[in-house]
């Protein structure tokens, strides 16, 4: 008999359904792809914001992780993840179940039972444990649960990710507002920098060196100047009900931000996009495992094309009515093996496995596109940041230049020696290059912000590859 053992085994394999042939699969993209190179790099910390040393602005990030539904939605998605992982073991263990059946019967007279059976009504009674276990010879669960496993791994990096999504956005939100302060604070003293003006026209207006035309435009003048203030005003009033709504609060909360002086940017820009970026980011981690749990899903659909190989047995008692269930007579036993090869499915079997190898395609390119947008976020935050300081200096050069002219524009306006049309532009030149000035220091800290996050927020995996199946 054992010399045929191998043979029957080829003749089971030679009769399991054919797979089609395979097609060329995508690649995922390398580093050195794209041109990454090692460079110094200081990594963010996990709570790179506190470096701007704003108390409010720490409390707001803090109650943002606390309270956002964005990242309990992301926990509640690594729980699913880890019930995946329990319910992917699962099939890799013995199963044991305590059944009981009980039915009645009438038995035929004209059939094998003699009298007095036959003919009579009767109770069959099976109280019975009853024990099952694949074995996995081809591998089909534990890939699957290696699948799951990956699939638990990015959930845990998506967690990551959220958690440097939602804190890029409060600190770019609270920036905005602190610009919003700010701009309210140019545009009051535009405001009353105008009313000067204002009044001074009307001087020279009583003095017969203006006309009411230049009073008119300088009324102008002011209530532009206002429309501005009070467009500040409702756009502040937004961004406090935005950075409120992000910590997980009410209008109320929003209402009690004040303005507060930042400390001075520390970040340290890299020459370069840096090679190790790809294993700091949180989302390229969870989108390599997902590729990752997508080949495994390919090597369970795979196995679908060889015997399904269980050991069955059960024990108990079985007998003809109640009476005697319990009896030692009434006892019963057996145990084999249940074989199932599959010859022909309608093509089920490769439908699924070319599904599977379009859910690993689907899964690469979408890791191949979140590297490329890493790369791409983070060349622009070094990109932005190398120039940013030599911008602010051009820009408080040209705003110190306009309130330079604007001061004597109004002194020989004042003095009889000039127009209002030459204070008019100069009141225009100061309101944008004060506002400029304003923007461009705050949108040094936004790039500061954008390139803590696109360095990983601080993330690092705790280890290249999640704890595999066999070690449970």
């Amino acid at each position: 008999m054992k010399p045929l053992l191998p043979v029957a085994l080829l003749l089971v394999l030679a009769g399991c359904a054919s797979m089609d042939p395979t097609t060329e699969p995508v690649a995922p993209l390398e580093a050195t792809q794209l041109g990454l190179q090692n460079a110094s790099v200081s990594w963010p910390d996990t709570q790179w914001w506190r470096r701007y040393g704003d108390a409010q602005l720490d409390a707001l990030v803090d109650e943002a992780l606390a309270n956002s539904p964005s990242m309990t939605s992301a926990q509640a998605r690594l729980a699913q993840a880890n019930a995946a992982v329990r319910g992917a073991r699962a099939p890799l263990m013995p199963r044991v179940d305590a059944n009981y059946s009980l039915s009645r019967e009438h038995l035929p007279e004209k059939y094998i039972y003699q009298p007095p059976m036959a003919g009579s009504v009767v109770s069959d009674n099976r109280l019975a444990l009853d024990f099952s276990y694949e074995l996995d010879f081809w591998g089909k669960n534990r890939a699957r649960l290696n699948a799951a496993i990956s699939q638990r791994a990015a959930a845990e990096a998506d967690t990551q990710a959220a958690r440097n999504v939602l804190a890029r956005a409060m600190v770019r939100s609270y920036l905005n507002l602190q610009n919003a302060f700010a701009q309210r604070q140019v545009l009051q003293r535009i405001v009353q920098q105008r009313i000067d003006v204002l009044q001074l026209t009307r001087d020279r207006q009583r003095a017969g060196l203006d006309t009411q035309v230049e009073v008119k435009q300088a009324e102008s003048s002011v209530a532009a100047a206002k429309v501005d203030l009070t467009q500040t005003e409702t756009n502040l009033a937004q961004l406090r009900n935005q950075v409120a709504a992000l910590a997980g609060a009410g209008p109320v909360r929003g209402q009690s931000l004040q303005p507060v002086a930042l400390s001075a940017r520390a970040g340290v820009i890299p020459e370069n996009v840096p090679l190790e970026l790809l294993g700091h980011r949180p989302d390229i981690t969870a989108a390599r495992w997902r590729a990752e749990a997508a080949q495994r899903q390919i090597e369970a659909a795979r196995a679908e094309f060889y015997p399904n190989i269980n050991l069955v047995a059960f024990a108990g008692f079985q007998a003809i009515g109640t009476g005697n269930l319990l009896d030692a007579a009434s006892r019963t036993a057996g145990i084999g093996p249940a074989i199932t090869l599959p010859i022909f499915h309608g093509g089920e079997l490769n439908a699924n496995l070319a599904g599977r190898k379009a859910d690993a395609d689907v899964a690469v390119s979408d890791y191949n596109q979140t590297v490329l947008d890493a790369v791409h976020q983070t060349a622009d935050a070094i990109d932005g940041l190398r120039l940013i300081d030599r911008e602010i200096e051009q820009q408080h050069q040209a705003r110190e230049a306009i309130d330079a002219a604007y001061e004597l524009a109004v002194q020989r306006y004042r003095a009889g020696m000039g127009n209002y049309l030459t204070v008019l532009v100069a009141q225009t030149g100061v309101l944008t290059q004060t506002r400029l000035d304003t923007d461009v220091r705050f949108r040094a800290y936004q790039l500061d912000a954008d390139l803590a996050y696109a360095l990983g927020g601080g993330y690092a995996p705790a280890a290249d590859t999640p704890a595999d199946s066999s070690s449970h």
